[in-house]
């Protein structure tokens, strides 16, 4: 049986439903896939296009401030294409911010880099506004951020994944490569940093043509259209008497929490390799950092799923990653950066183990991902609820919030210039609050007086 736009979960045919579940994974996978190679472009880019520390982090504000440019738009061709043609138009914007990569490495020049950030975070930002709240409301609200924790896992896995693989096309000999830099005159230098830049031209026409073709996928994938607007329980009548999109509190509250999770979230897994460089880890080692952060953050995303809603509610998940990222931020500028210790590693690409001399202080960051994984999946239900059809534009305005991603990470920057980059954490703690005070009262709030 074909399941029906808008029907409640125990209504739809079971397979019906695992497929959809099956394909929105696979969106999230690519997300992670595409948002987590900035933690290794990060660096990549700093050597092949020689920036400072503070022009290298526009790597990601590129990228994360296309969400708040565009999820407004998103929300726009989102009502006129429907969840299921959105996600299309998405992958096809993706794959043209691919392929942007192409001339940028061909030039190396850093503008035309960032603008293919821009287009693919704004392909991202088209199709993450229509796959939350798909998955969200494709069954029942009480089990929406074990959902979410599912997709989280294949979002962080291939987040994991991904910046091995890009390291290992182009940052393969980092160490050797930056020490052979030093005794090369200019021109032998510029002709070393384009074929540097060249590297990335491979994997990223690669990327450009699976999201073409998953793009044609989507086309013909046996992927209901849900009816958003068909928010239940008391929802219907709250949002019938609310005149705008503003008139929702707890939605307000929500974006601004989703603002300074997500900055936290790239903070820790864009910043990681570029504090152990600045803290004399070999380039070899620090290269794996960020899959460090992502496999925390699995790790969270499967307690999610063993716990909500069996053992702890959603806003006690939400409250409790609070206090852990409180704890883990405060060990993190505390601990003394010569504390080190062996971590054995598995490297994904070889598949063989390796032993990573580990500073304490990048380990208590790498467990920035454990304290967030729980964050996104418990922010979208309660901020979303009860918003009736206002619920395509609240979607919209919490993707607009991925900006802290964008902005957060350059106060990081400048803080790190300021102080130390170690010292520079401390940007965590006051987002951290906020969090935690969203998880106690604000998503409760329905009225503003």
């Amino acid at each position: 049986m074909a399941q029906q736009a808008g029907k409640p979960i125990n209504e739809q045919s079971k397979g019906s439903y695992v497929l959809s579940i099956t394909i929105i994974g696979v969106f999230f996978f690519i997300f992670g896939f595409v948002t987590w190679l900035n933690g290794i472009l990060i660096p990549y880019l700093k050597i092949a296009c020689e920036l400072s520390n503070f022009q290298a982090l526009f790597v990601a504000f590129a990228f994360y401030i296309s969400y708040t440019v565009m999820a407004l738009p998103s929300s726009w061709v989102l009502k006129k294409t429907g969840f299921r043609n959105g996600m299309m138009v998405g992958l096809w914007v993706m794959a043209l911010g691919t392929l942007l990569f192409v001339p940028a490495a061909l030039t190396r020049t850093f503008g035309l880099f960032l603008t293919g950030l821009f287009v693919l975070g704004t392909g991202l930002a088209i199709l993450q506004t229509a796959s939350n709240p798909y998955i969200t409301i494709i069954g029942p609200r009480e089990t929406a951020a074990r959902r979410i924790s599912i997709m989280g896992i294949c979002n962080k896995l291939a987040g994991a994944i991904a910046p091995l693989i890009l390291a290992y096309f182009i940052l393969h000999d980092g160490d050797a490569f930056v020490k052979s830099l030093e005794n090369l005159g200019h021109d032998a230098r510029m002709a070393a940093l384009d074929s540097l830049a060249r590297r990335v031209i491979n994997p990223y026409l690669v990327m450009t043509a699976v999201l073409f073709i998953l793009g044609l996928f989507i086309r013909k994938a046996p992927l209901p259209e849900v009816e958003a607007e068909e928010d239940s329980e008391s929802g219907t009548e709250y949002a019938l008497s609310r005149k705008s999109i503003f008139g929702f509190p707890h939605l307000i509250l929500g974006v601004i929490t989703l603002f300074f999770y997500v900055g936290v979230e790239v903070i820790a897994g864009d910043t990681i390799i570029r504090y152990g460089l600045a803290i004399k880890v070999p380039l070899e080692s620090a290269k794996n950092f960020t899959s460090l952060v992502l496999i925390a953050m699995i790790i969270g995303y499967i307690l999610g799923i063993v716990l909500i809603p069996r053992v702890i509610s959603q806003k006690a998940a939400l409250a409790w990653s609070a206090v852990l990222g409180i704890c883990f931020t405060i060990l993190t500028v505390s601990v003394p950066v010569e504390a080190r210790f062996s971590f054995p590693f598995l490297d994904l690409m070889t598949l063989k183990p390796v032993v990573l001399i580990l500073p304490y202080t990048i380990l208590f960051v790498g467990l920035l991902g454990l304290a967030n994984a729980i964050v996104w999946p418990a922010i979208w239900p309660l901020a979303i609820h009860d918003l009736g059809k206002f619920i395509k534009t609240g979607s919209a305005l919490l993707i607009m919030a991925i900006a802290g991603g964008a902005i957060l990470p350059l106060v990081w920057g400048m803080l790190s210039d300021l102080w130390s980059p170690q010292q520079a954490y401390w940007i965590a703690i006051p987002c951290y609050l906020f969090i935690f005070y969203f998880a106690i009262a604000g998503h409760k709030l329905r009225s503003w007086k």
